[in-house]
């Protein structure tokens, strides 16, 4: 039986070098980033958008991360809720009553057209 020994570099002018090589971690995407067509997110998000669709089967199935089609879903969804008019808010309305009438009008109404309204319930 043999033994090998190695002496320790103990001299001040020697130095070692030491290479460090840079590996991708396992399970980080291979290649470069993949770009995808308008096009073909708009058919995505179509075909995710269906009724009973299991959009993480489709995602496989269009060799896509069911994240990445969940992501371009929601965009679509935001991008479409924006694109919506705006519901007009309940106005907030004065009641003013006159007898056994009430007269409901808003803060936008001019005063010539409020003393009209006003005039002709009064005369009613």
């Amino acid at each position: 039986m043999s033994t090998t020994s190695s002496t320790p570099i103990s001299t001040p002018s020697s130095f070692q070098l030491i290479e460090a090589v840079v590996d991708r971690f396992d399970g980080a995407p291979v290649g470069e980033r993949r770009r995808w067509s308008d096009e073909f997110k708009a058919q995505a998000v179509a075909a995710a958008l269906e009724p009973g669709v299991n959009v993480s089967a489709l995602a496989r199935r269009l060799g896509i991360s069911p994240p990445q089609l969940f992501a371009w879903r929601k965009a679509y969804l935001k991008s479409q809720e924006e694109a919506k008019p705006a519901k007009p808010s309940q106005q907030a309305l004065t009641e003013i009553v006159i007898g056994d009438a009430t007269i409901r009008v808003g803060h936008d109404i001019g005063e010539a057209v409020l003393r009209r309204i006003i005039k002709a319930v009064r005369s009613a």
